[in-house]
């Protein structure tokens, strides 16, 4: 599979991840870490994730050192992570943050919101922005978001947009029953700092995928 590089150095490498594809190591060695390896012929450390049917910029270290620097700046919310997402209906308001308590349920592999915080809760908080509002091939009002995540939480954009009844196109987990469409989110904006120079870094691409979402049948 052909990688789309959109930096690389001594230290990192920055891509874009295609949807349907593991960002980390498997046991089939068909991950995208393992795709990267072979690439460069060394070691490549996962340091934060998207969801296998996400898909958007993400970077990987290349040395172990790197890895601790990336790991030590997601866990300070120090990489910061910016989303395109279609939700169903329109949010209401249009613009605000969303807090939530999550737990996730690792037998279920899903995530669901709680009242009151117990072992294995986690604190997950979002910013929005109510971008456009459109509608889709099958008639469906929805809404193009744009999404600055504050806190990694698994399926975390996912499971706090649809707790509030404006689940993700194409999201069969967290939304009607038989919809198993291309899920509608993309990370398309990541900065951060340089793990050994200290310089800002900053990535965006275009979500080309759009329209063929809203087109999907």
């Amino acid at each position: 599979m052909d990688i789309s590089v959109l930096f690389e150095d001594a230290h990192i490498i920055v891509v874009l991840k295609p949807p349907f594809l593991v960002c980390e190591s498997t046991s089939s060695k068909e991950g995208l870490a393992d795709l990267l390896a072979e690439r460069t012929g060394g070691y490549i450390g996962t340091v934060h994730r998207l969801d296998r049917g996400v898909g958007g910029v993400m970077v990987y270290a290349k040395t172990p050192a790197a890895a601790a620097k990336l790991s030590a700046a997601v866990q300070a919310r120090e990489l910061k992570k910016e989303y395109l997402a279609v939700v169903r209906g329109a949010p209401n308001p249009e613009c605000g943050e969303m807090r939530d308590l999550l737990f996730h349920d690792r037998r279920q592999n899903k995530t669901f919101v709680v009242e009151r915080k117990r072992a294995g809760v986690k604190e997950a908080l979002l910013e929005y922005d109510t971008i456009d509002h459109l509608t889709t091939a099958r008639g469906e009002e929805c809404s193009l978001v744009h999404i600055l995540l504050h806190t990694g939480r698994t399926h975390q954009i996912r499971v706090q947009f649809a707790s509030r009844g404006h689940t993700l196109l194409g999201d069969g987990k967290y939304g009607a029953r038989g919809d198993n469409r291309q899920i509608a989110l993309f990370a398309t904006r990541l900065a951060f700092l340089h793990p050994v120079t200290q310089k800002p870094m900053r990535f965006e691409v275009a979500w080309d995928a759009l329209p063929e979402i809203l087109c999907q049948k």
